[in-house]
């Protein structure tokens, strides 16, 4: 691994807590060059819904590339991202009754927040977007001002203007009633916050400790927002594509928002893809005004059409989502309630979950000690207090069985260390 010290900046995050060098993935399995294989439960930050190099996703791009087909297309039209549009429009916008027009601003989640944050600025003419407190939108300036974690913030290395944060759902551990300050400050012209242009927000705080809202305060800040008239903006870059179970996170919850930020999984495969969407009204946008050399990947077009017609056009993965999301939370509550000094509580929805460690410095312990007997997880929350999980939606119930006693085997060895 000498190279990588030596040559890659130290920036680098993932690595540190995974050090192997990895050859070879597929389904919910990578191996590294030594030929130990681990259970991912990561993928990919969520970049791996449908798992690794999904055979039947691999055919279609294989096929597609093999036909020296259009890979790089800036904007112009190409036919594979008609085929994408037709299909998306045809499985996920018309069956949802949303009538949304689609912008691919760049090849990242935190492109489409960019084009977003834009777009509602320009098309109301106002400055400030209200967040949420543990909110994560993005590593590049506008994103990094509706961001909440104030190590990414610091490391902009420039003020971070026209952003406010507000409480999520249940930050204040319900004790005031929802939105009260929000409200509050927006009919008190004396308060300092200017009208916003839009509210944005994630119906579950993946980097922030899945933190999950709850359907009835979504609608609410709904309604905020269209009594103000104020746009609603739904991150769904992470919690997208199926990972709560349907394939938007905000259906649950029965609203719809004005602007959503899709990415991560959208591509199914790993590739770099992102769109924004937009209500048609909002599409106010000039010719060129927004643009980026890397919106126009065919290949990612192409598997994420594969994954629309192989996965969504009825609900059996949706079904099988939260039945396994069930499994999971069985098992993190039998942990919990085995390790009660040392677990504070289980979060999640579909297949995002958390373990909350009451004390912060066990989380990185729990998922080291993973590592070695073969699973991969992250931490998350602000001071990483929570063992994430994010398996692939096709880990299979005795993979997700496998993954879970590794957990708990983890959990119990960093406490006996912890006693000793």
């Amino acid at each position: 691994m000498e190279v990588f010290a030596r040559l890659e900046s130290e920036v680098r995050g993932y690595c540190r807590g995974w050090p192997a060098v990895f050859t070879t993935a597929r389904g919910s399995h990578i191996t590294d060059e030594n030929g130990k294989t681990y259970l991912d439960f990561f993928a990919g930050a969520g970049t791996l819904n449908y798992g690794h190099n999904n055979p039947a996703l691999k055919r279609r791009l294989l096929e597609y590339l093999s036909a020296d087909a259009i890979v790089h297309s800036l904007d112009m039209y190409t036919a594979a991202k008609r085929r994408f549009l037709e299909r998306f429009e045809e499985i996920v916008l018309k069956p949802r009754g949303l009538d949304y027009k689609v912008q691919f601003p760049g090849p990242a989640g935190n492109h489409a927040v960019e084009a977003a944050l834009k777009l509602a600025r320009k098309y109301t003419g106002r400055e400030t977007v209200v967040s949420f407190t543990n909110a994560f939108h993005g590593m590049t300036l506008g994103a990094l001002a509706v961001t909440g974690n104030s190590m990414k913030r610091t490391g902009a290395g420039v003020p971070l203007g026209h952003g406010v944060a507000m409480p999520y759902d249940n930050y204040l551990d319900g004790r005031t009633p929802d939105f009260l300050l929000f409200e509050t400050m927006l009919a008190d012209s004396g308060s300092g916050l200017d009208k916003p242009a839009a509210v944005i927000v994630e119906t579950v705080q993946g980097e922030g400790g899945i933190n999950v809202a709850r359907p009835e305060w979504l609608r609410g800040l709904q309604d905020l927002c269209r009594r103000h008239d104020i746009l609603l903006i739904v991150d769904d870059v992470q919690m997208g594509c199926g990972r709560t179970g349907p394939f938007f996170s905000f259906e649950e919850a029965g609203i719809t928002p004005d602007i959503v930020c899709l990415s991560k999984s959208l591509s199914a495969y790993g590739l770099p893809m992102a769109v924004t969407l937009l209500r048609r009204e909002l599409d106010v946008w000039e010719p060129g005004e927004h643009n980026g050399t890397f919106r126009g990947f065919n290949p990612a077009m192409v598997t994420a059409t594969g994954a629309l017609e192989d996965y969504w056009t009825d609900a059996e993965l949706e079904k099988q989502t939260l039945a396994k999301g069930r499994l999971v939370e069985r098992a993190l509550n039998e942990i919990a309630l085995e390790h009660a000094g040392a677990v504070d509580s289980v979060r999640g929805r579909g297949l995002v979950w958390g373990l909350v460690m009451r004390s912060p410095e066990l989380a990185p312990k729990v998922c080291a000690e993973a590592f070695e007997r073969g699973l991969l997880m992250e931490t998350s929350g602000p001071e990483g207090e929570v063992v994430k999980l994010l398996p692939p939606l096709t880990t299979t119930e005795a993979e997700l069985t496998a993954g879970l006693e590794i957990l708990a085997d983890s959990v119990r060895a960093v406490r006996t260390a912890v006693a000793a």
